[in-house]
């Protein structure tokens, strides 16, 4: 389902900025009323959701929408600035080289959306592992 994202890129993009103002709203409201206390469930269902389409890793720091909806952490080095030297000829991994390269699709993907080109350019910074297995999200709707 992973690929299939990427090569839907542009569809997943249109579908994330029509829920995103919605999504966080409701989750700014959730917080105020409730603080906390479900933020395992929103975790949980975060888990689930992007776990299917994106195979994310729920590493706290979502940049799906900066990386053509390829998740950088599937990368076995966990590169998150674009590939390694190692990427092959044919756009596999070398480590696992049944794998194509998370960057490779990185590119396809953001090749179809709109601010893609821009986006992937964006130099992410290192993920905190201290937010490892926490909601982006929540992060989000908080933060903003």
């Amino acid at each position: 389902m992973r690929l299939w994202s990427v090569r839907h890129s542009r569809g997943m993009e249109r579908l994330y900025s029509l829920a995103k103002p919605l999504t966080l709203g409701l989750l700014r409201g959730t917080s105020k009323l409730f603080g906390t206390r479900l933020d395992r469930p929103i975790t949980a269902f975060e888990r689930h959701a992007k776990g299917f389409f994106f195979d994310c890793k729920m590493c706290g720091n979502c940049v799906l929408s900066s990386t053509g909806m390829s998740c950088p952490m599937n990368c076995p080095k966990t590169i998150r600035n674009g590939p390694c030297g190692g990427v092959r000829e044919n756009g596999m991994c070398e480590v696992k080289p049944n794998m194509r390269c998370v960057w490779h699709a990185a590119w396809d993907g953001a090749s179809r959306m709109r601010d893609g080109a821009a986006a992937i350019r964006e130099v992410q910074f290192a993920v905190d592992q201290r937010d490892k297995g926490t909601s982006s999200w929540l992060k989000l709707a908080r933060n903003d």
